[in-house]
């Protein structure tokens, strides 16, 4: 199987990203880099992370002065040494056989570009029902025109670089701007497998609020194109701590 280079993008998620880097230390499948690229933030995220050098040994921590969602992820691809990329955010958890698996299916299906849909294992049902909801919207639209969840997200570098990387003046959605840019340069599909992340959007903003404001979202961006200057509000990093 093929190396990799994982981004994770992060701000103020010192409470969080131990437990992803050590859901990545037991991976079955070893041979990646960890690219750490971190928004400056005010917590001790960056130093949580160096900590994980012995135990990651392929692990870098770049430090921004700004911040954004799609800058972050723009950098980490550009300090990455290897042909295939996983974007991941800071909350995302992993099962030890989780980069295995996927590395698989995507070798067998022959794809660059991939999402992973959410798994509901663990959570209440008000939030589970929410989340399979949004699975069969996003399995549905995968053929003609596909979203995908930024948190956990395949891609190459030679698609990543073909389309500019994401696009920082899209202020929502910008994840599924680029699996739908990508499409045009390549086959995207969902692969069947899950990945489970902090529900804090849910809990924080609703999950009315939340599920209305993405329907929205991609009904505009179907009938009006993408989301810019802050037309839809969202802000990275706007959580509150635990």
């Amino acid at each position: 199987m093929s190396p990799l280079s994982i981004i994770v993008i992060t701000l103020n998620e010192a409470e969080r990203i131990g437990s992803l880097l050590e859901d990545l230390a037991q991976q079955t499948h070893q041979d990646f880099e960890v690219i750490v690229v971190d928004s400056n933030s005010e917590d001790e995220t960056c130093a949580i992370a160096q900590g994980y050098a012995s135990r990651l040994p392929r692990l870098h921590v770049e430090q921004m002065l700004a911040r954004g969602v799609c800058l972050g992820r723009n950098t980490g691809a550009g300090l990455a040494q290897h042909q295939r990329l996983l974007f991941l955010d800071a909350d995302v958890r992993l099962p030890p056989d989780f980069l295995q698996k996927a590395l698989q299916h995507l070798t067998i299906k022959n794809l660059e570009v991939a999402g992973v849909y959410l798994s509901p294992k663990g959570l209440p049902k008000r939030y589970s029902l929410g989340y399979k909801l949004f699975n069969v919207g996003i399995a549905l639209t995968q053929f003609m025109f596909p979203t995908a969840i930024g948190a956990c997200l395949f891609s190459t570098k030679s698609v990543h670089d073909a389309i500019n990387g994401f696009d920082s003046s899209i202020t929502l959605c910008e994840d599924c701007d680029y699996v739908n840019r990508a499409s045009r340069h390549t086959k995207f599909r969902m692969l069947p497998m899950g990945f489970t992340f902090d529900p804090r959007r849910l809990k924080q903003d609703g999950i009315f609020k939340t599920g209305s404001k993405y329907l929205y979202a991609n009904i505009h961006r179907l009938f009006k194109g993408e989301i810019r200057n802050q037309k839809i509000r969202y802000d990275f990093g706007h959580y509150k701590p635990k």
